[in-house]
């Protein structure tokens, strides 16, 4: 049997590959998703000479596979992603929580966190909209990390080179304001080198992160991913991430109503941000 010729993943197959994504990453994979992760898992087939879904299966867990379930992860948890995707979350940094910060932690370096970053795209549009915030509110220090469960994206994001889609919504003053083209390569460009150099990019597991005393948080577009117990976990793992007074933000589809969790939410005029609040007296 040829592989284009392999069906769907029966729903005990998928049910099967469902819990091992869970165990691994916290990713709750509804069963709509089945025909999206076949034809992510028939790369694999093709790749490794394997016949079947069961033949896989039976790879990935055996002992020593541990190269592979790398690979699995990275082909079942990269998504699209694209510079300039939900504006609304920029403009409510730049317009409303930037100046608060600065207001809060003077002359402090400030420090974000793209969490879930995938392939660069959110880091590097927060490292502009942090520069072009310095027209209005003066010269400040920060640094950005962004983390990814996935060493492909991050390998990708650490290149800082885009093309097509990716860049087609950049507005095109930014675009040779803070990317250089590739002569290398027509129609890629490159983000600036002293942008690259205020972003931070390694493989992490959200539920495992180190990051701490970061002044805000990016995660969006992630926790849709995981079940609502999963979500009051990692947003609790956010708050602890935060210094107090820090804002987490998250995406137009996402929120954290009915959450057990200490954030307070924040109605700004760009949209909803969560807050932790400072300490009494601070």
């Amino acid at each position: 049997m040829e592989l284009n010729e392999i069906g769907d993943l029966s729903v005990d197959q998928f049910t099967r590959f469902a819990r091992l994504i869970h165990e691994k990453t916290g990713i709750n994979l509804k069963e709509h998703k089945i025909t999206l992760l076949s034809n992510r898992l028939r790369r694999r087939l093709r790749a490794l000479g394997l016949r079947d879904f069961d033949d896989y299966y039976r790879f990935l867990t055996k002992p020593g596979a541990d190269e592979e379930l790398v690979r699995f992860l990275e082909a079942v948890t990269t998504n699209e992603t694209y510079f300039w995707r939900t504006t609304q979350n920029f403009e409510m940094l730049r317009e409303e929580i930037l100046p608060e910060l600065l207001r809060q932690f003077p002359g402090q370096t400030l420090r974000f966190w793209s969490a879930g970053s995938s392939s660069g795209e959110e880091a590097y549009n927060l490292a502009i909209e942090l520069t072009e915030g310095m027209k209005k509110n003066g010269v400040f220090e920060f640094r950005i990390e962004a983390t990814d469960i996935s060493q492909q994206v991050v390998d990708f994001a650490r290149e800082a080179r885009y093309s097509g889609r990716k860049i087609e919504k950049i507005p095109p003053a930014v675009l040779n304001r803070y990317f250089r083209p590739d002569d290398a390569s027509p129609g890629h460009y490159i983000v600036r080198n002293d942008l690259r150099e205020r972003v931070s990019f390694r493989v992490e597991n959200l539920f495992e992160s180190t990051v701490r005393d970061a002044h805000c948080v990016f995660c969006r577009n992630v926790m849709i991913y995981f079940q609502r117990s999963d979500q009051e976990i990692l947003v609790n793992r956010f708050y602890q991430a935060l210094r107090p007074g820090g804002f987490l933000i998250v995406g137009h589809s996402e929120s954290l109503f009915m959450m057990s969790t200490p954030f307070e939410a924040r109605n700004l005029k760009n949209g909803v941000a969560y807050w932790r609040r400072p300490r009494e007296g601070a």
